[in-house]
């Protein structure tokens, strides 16, 4: 019994001993990077960290400057960007996904890590961020019932269905499993919109299903607007403008005393409107309050470090449910990092305050490659809209865009009128900008930034066709107005009093402008023109917008924005990338178009050219 005993015990010594043996010889396991709230402050693998941030958005940059951008930003001092991710630009269309070139918000997120960038991921549903109706897909609005940023179930429904799909592209990406995403925020700043914390919760449990468990969760609101907009599980984040730094976190502190303390928005710049002054901001009064920021410890993100451009369709546009203002193309917002990605003296002072605060000395500031000019050059080419219309669909009231699953561009309201009649045309809504032509003259222009909904009208003849020829020039991004940023003729048209009836509605998307009938016959009016400037070596170059009117520019194919003469912008910044060498293809649709315009290049942007007064 005790020889037994002897080698049962020898058996299992040598049995430990094996296992340690074999314990020594694997691998040591590496624990995974950690992210999240502790003792009021964010810790970074069991260390406090303290972010400093700074805005850029994927969409208004082109892919081939990610890189490069991401490299101003670390030269700069930051350690993490920040980005929204915009919801109509990756859903289209119901069950239709695009995260492919530009839009491939992963591959922008992999380029941060390599440059050694935390990011700073920022979901929605909601954006804002003066992006075409906040992010918001038109389609939502097709269906009159669906109410967005509320508890519908229709929206919450069509939200948790995007929001999954975008937790399957970069919800592997957070810190937790290896990735660069520290922060995803819950919708964007609520507070300043509702009270609604059913609704919160909901977003919340949706990116929580999404994946988005491997980094930290949190809110943003105004520093007033933090009861409203947060939820009491998540940390509290606060935005707001130069000279209320202080003033925000002394609030923050009494709602949120235990922290942590993140300013989330700082607002270093601004944004311009047509027929408004370019923003001119106070770079003193922004690095005062970075210095006082970084030497407290709070954490910052800076918005924006780098705007780019609302290429294409995707300027919003602001409202106080009174004046509408629609935003330019470019989204410079006087940031430190200028639209075409160069260094302001703004950079330059914000990288020295963030070096002396931090004691850490930032890489060199990469040289960007000079702008140039292009030789003036002729449209020489030009088809009118009224040839190239497509068919109609007919109604009794005039559709809107979103009854025509159309998301941006025009559309052609087109009915006869019985007369004689003198009178006025009134319309209940117009969004956005409207041309009315009686027999093919231009007669008047309603613009809703002027509140402008009714015109006389004198028809002598027996019969007249009414033309509408109406432009979304961005639906609201911002407020309560949201829910009704339906584009079209709303709540019907009258002529002198009597409800006009029996339209054909014409969409007009403007997708493929380039395989229109174009001839060297002169065009006025609304017309295309085509033409072609030739480089020999792509570089970046400013298109000057300074001798159009109103309307679109394409290159190679390409939208690249707004032009309209009131200013201030008269000039579309164009990145190398989108050039070729030889020659390059440009269509413009110029609602006040004259025959053979003429464009050049500038190596200047355009961006505080007087206002036109209006008329």
């Amino acid at each position: 019994m005790r020889r037994s005993s002897s080698l049962l015990r020898l058996s299992l010594l040598c049995a430990v001993l094996v296992f340690l043996a074999f314990a020594a010889l694997r691998p040591a396991r590496t624990q995974q990077p950690s992210f999240r709230v502790a003792d009021g402050r964010f810790v970074h693998n069991g260390k406090p960290i303290q972010i400093i941030s700074g805005e850029m958005h994927y969409a208004r940059v082109p892919r081939a400057y990610w890189r490069d951008r991401l490299r101003m930003a670390k030269a700069m001092g930051l350690n993490a960007v920040t980005t929204y991710v915009f919801w109509n630009a990756h859903q289209p269309q119901p069950g239709t996904f695009d995260f492919s070139g530009d839009l491939d918000i992963a591959e922008f997120i992999r380029e941060a890590q390599q440059e050694g960038l935390y990011v700073v991921l920022r979901p929605g549903p909601y954006s804002c961020a003066e992006w075409e109706f906040g992010g918001f897909p038109s389609w939502l609005l097709k269906d009159p019932s669906m109410v967005v940023r509320s508890t519908n179930p229709k929206f919450l429904d069509a939200a948790r269905t995007w929001l999954l799909r975008l937790g399957k592209e970069v919800a592997p990406l957070q810190i937790g499993n290896g990735g660069p995403i520290i922060l995803v925020q819950v919708e964007n700043e609520y507070g300043s919109y509702g009270d609604d914390h059913a609704y919160m919760e909901a977003i919340h449990h949706d990116l929580v299903d999404a994946g988005f468990t491997q980094s930290q969760l949190y809110t943003a609101d105004g520093p007033e607007e933090v009861p409203r907009g947060s939820l009491p599980e998540l940390p509290a984040a606060i935005n707001y403008g130069p000279g209320e730094a202080q003033k925000g976190f002394e609030t923050l502190k009494k709602l949120r005393p235990n922290g942590p303390f993140f300013n989330s928005e700082y607002w270093d710049g601004w944004f311009d409107h047509w027929g408004a002054p370019h923003a001119h901001t106070n770079t003193d009064q922004q690095v005062a309050d970075l210095d006082w920021t970084l030497r407290q410890g709070y954490s910052i993100s800076l918005y924006m470090f780098h705007g780019g451009t609302s290429f294409g369709w995707m300027n919003g546009a602001n409202s106080n449910g009174k004046n509408y203002e629609p935003d330019v193309t470019s989204y410079d917002y006087d940031a430190a990092l200028d639209e075409s990605g160069r260094p302001t003296p703004k950079y330059l002072r914000f990288r020295e305050v963030i070096a002396r605060d931090t004691g850490i000395t930032p890489p060199p500031v990469p040289t960007p490659p000079p702008a140039i000019a292009i030789p003036g050059f002729t449209l020489d080419r030009a088809a009118s809209l009224w040839n190239t219309l497509p068919a109609p669909v007919h109604s009794d009231q005039p559709l809107t865009m979103e009854d025509m699953d159309q998301a941006y561009g025009y559309a052609l309201y087109r009915t006869t009128i019985v007369g004689p009649v003198t009178g006025n045309l009134t319309m209940g809504a117009v969004h956005n900008y409207a041309q009315v032509y009686i027999d093919g003259k231009l007669t008047a222009t309603l613009d809703r930034r002027l509140n402008q909904t009714s015109v006389p009208l004198d028809i002598e003849a027996a019969h007249a066709d009414l033309d509408i020829l109406l432009e979304n020039t961005g639906r609201v991004n911002f407020g309560p107005s949201l829910p009704t940023e339906r584009v079209g003729l709303l709540n019907g048209v009258t002529l002198a009093g009597k409800p006009l009836t029996g339209w054909d509605n014409i969409s007009l998307p403007m997708l493929t402008p380039a395989s229109l009938p174009f001839t060297t016959e002169p065009c006025h009016g609304p017309c295309f023109y085509s033409g072609t400037f030739t480089v020999d070596h792509p570089a970046d170059t400013f298109l000057d917008t300074s001798h159009l009117g109103k309307g679109e520019v394409w290159i190679n194919g390409r939208p690249l924005g707004r032009f309209w003469h009131i200013g201030p912008q008269k000039a579309l910044y164009l990145p190398a990338s989108w050039l070729q060498s030889g020659p390059n293809q440009v269509v413009i649709f110029d609602l006040e178009g004259q025959p053979n315009p003429k464009l050049q290049g500038l190596d200047h942007p355009v961006l505080d050219a007087p206002i036109e007064k209006e008329p």
